[in-house]
């Protein structure tokens, strides 16, 4: 059996999907009370009361760790999940990290979870890391916008850098929960070209059919939508990414296609699967 953890997300739930396709039981963890793909068991369990997970996890043989924005806070312990995932049985981790990881690995969120890593490294269970960039879905944002006013509205229209279709991340992430021959790999996932807000733009209004105007935000006006949604800090950080990627933040990375044996989709085709959020 195969825990999954964000199970109604946009990489847990075709996670989930591509796993009971693949033949295993499936347990979707999640906080509140959703469907799930046909298949799997749903539970309702909160990942910031590790001890609470106990009966989630025995008798389970992997674990794919999505952290909730409460775990990246001060005073988390997402530790304790792999102590729990350890106890219960739990034989192989593939965790969810960022590739912030790497390139910028000073914010206090960056090093804790690179602590976290290292807290899997050392568990004495098989583990992957999945290091992902940006993500194509973060285009939901822009979602009322285009729906109301066909307009997108985003800071820094003209820097891009290589975001990645949740689906590849979800398709990486079986990979490694069912082969053996990706156990203690890092991968950084990327999508196939860097892609600007303008350029997403003029994808989402391909898909639709219909002209969408772009705006550009200034920083500061980018900062205050976001910081409705996210702590300050990390608006800020975001931010510094997507306004001065580094060379290691416009890196396309083979990693996709070394797990998959395919390239990662572009943002091309996300957004003609995500089509009807935009409508």
């Amino acid at each position: 059996m195969i825990v999954v953890t964000g199970a109604t997300g946009n990489i847990g739930r075709p996670l989930t999907q591509a796993l009971t396709e693949a033949g295993r039981q499936v347990t979707a963890v999640s906080r509140h009370t959703t469907e799930v793909p046909d298949g799997a068991v749903h539970v309702v369990a909160d990942l910031a009361e590790p001890s609470g997970l106990k009966p989630v996890l025995a008798g389970a043989k992997a674990l794919f760790l999505l952290l909730s924005g409460d775990l990246h806070a001060a005073g988390a312990s997402p530790a304790d999940i792999i102590g729990e995932a350890a106890a219960g049985g739990v034989r192989r981790i593939v965790l969810l990290s960022t590739l912030g990881v790497a390139t910028r690995p000073f914010g206090p969120t960056r090093i804790a979870m690179r602590e976290l890593e290292n807290t899997l490294r050392e568990s004495g269970l098989e583990w992957t890391v999945l290091r992902p960039g940006g993500f194509a879905s973060n285009a939901l944002w822009w979602a009322e916008s285009v729906r109301a006013q066909q307009v997108v509205a985003a800071p820094f229209g003209d820097v891009g850098v290589p975001i990645i279709d949740p689906a590849d991340i979800a398709a990486v992430a079986a990979a490694c929960l069912l082969d053996d021959r990706h156990t203690g790999g890092v991968y950084e996932l990327t999508g196939p070209e860097v892609i600007t807000p303008r350029q997403q733009a003029k994808a989402i209004a391909a898909a639709l059919g219909s002209p969408i105007r772009f705006h550009e935000l200034t920083r500061d006006e980018a900062k205050a939508a976001m910081a409705q949604s996210m702590p300050a800090e990390l608006a800020d950080d975001t931010l510094d990414i997507l306004g001065s990627p580094s060379p290691a933040e416009l890196r396309v990375s083979p990693d996709v296609q070394r797990a998959l044996g395919r390239a990662p989709r572009p943002f091309a085709d996300w957004a003609a699967r995500n089509v009807a959020a935009f409508r």
